[in-house]
């Protein structure tokens, strides 16, 4: 703690705030092991999923560093009461194994795809949190005929949906702060090869300093229906969400046209991390908007 404390005036809260709750999270709530899980070839790599329950499938996408079970461990069992969940570990993450191939969007929405195929899922929901929801938002734009519909919880398309501290504080990230961290714990309990956890790390920190857009031409072509969570203090640009919210049909009087298909939802009193811990919450807005 005293050594997360001696860090948290470099870190900035999004990373410090996160740290701290994986402590205090990790063992609550309650748990379910899979049904089945293993490895698909995908792009010159093997990616990590687990299955959860029967049912139509959700396809989860977790955020950046964590693993299923730290963004989804306390989701997963009320999520699969009456859905089949797929849980997927991208490029280096948990199980997946770290890969010097370069590290895209692009390519992280495709290993989603090749893991439908090898698991003979035509079309799925797909849920994404954070860096998982960049991800969900590029899967659409790329193989939208995949897609029934989408979730994206405390994710933006593009660098400018987030608020400058946020954007700032990616770019001064480094491996050395999270040594030690429950981060590093979760990764080494199941990482192929714990030696690759800098790499790792490198790797990701790289492409989070980089600006990057998904296009707000392309966010408006997505026929799926979207629901957007958001913390209202979450990190993410409120007027820019508002924006992308329009871009997908909404933003409109429903007493005078219909209701348009995607959703936007804004919690109060939550950050990007304390929003994921509203399962019960969550479940709601999901069931309500899958069903």
């Amino acid at each position: 703690m005293k050594r997360l404390q001696r860090t948290a005036t470099f870190l900035k809260p999004i990373v410090f705030i996160a740290i701290l709750m994986i402590t205090t999270s990790q063992s609550n709530g309650q748990t379910v092991k899979p049904s089945s899980s293993g490895y698909v070839p995908a792009n010159g790599t093997q990616v990590y999923y687990e299955i959860y329950g029967e049912g139509k499938p959700l396809i989860l996408l977790h955020g950046a560093y964590y693993t299923i079970q730290l963004n989804w461990g306390q989701l997963i069992p009320k999520l699969s009461q009456d859905r089949k969940v797929v849980a997927i570990e991208l490029q280096g993450h948990g199980h997946t194994p770290y890969s010097d191939r370069s590290l895209s969007r692009t390519t992280l929405a495709s290993d989603v795809e090749k893991v439908m195929d090898y698991l003979n899922i035509e079309s799925a929901d797909v849920a994404g949190y954070s860096f998982g929801g960049q991800i969900a938002y590029q899967f659409a734009i790329q193989s939208p005929k995949r897609l029934r519909k989408l979730v994206i919880i405390s994710a933006a398309h593009k660098t400018a949906g987030w608020v400058p501290e946020v954007t700032s504080g990616f770019k001064k990230m480094k491996p050395e702060l999270f040594a030690n961290s429950p981060l590093q714990a979760a990764y080494d309990a199941v990482a192929p090869d714990k030696s690759k956890w800098t790499k790792f790390l490198e790797q990701m920190m790289a492409l989070a300093g980089q600006p990057f857009d998904l296009g707000d031409d392309n966010i408006a072509k997505i026929a799926a229906p979207v629901l957007i969570i958001s913390g209202d203090n979450d990190g993410m640009d409120k007027i820019e969400l508002a924006k992308t919210y329009k871009l997908l049909g909404g933003d409109h009087s429903a007493d005078l046209q219909p209701m348009p298909k995607s959703q936007l939802a804004i919690v109060p009193g939550q950050s990007h991390v304390s929003l994921m811990r509203q399962t019960d919450l969550l479940k709601v807005y999901l069931e309500n908007f899958l069903k």
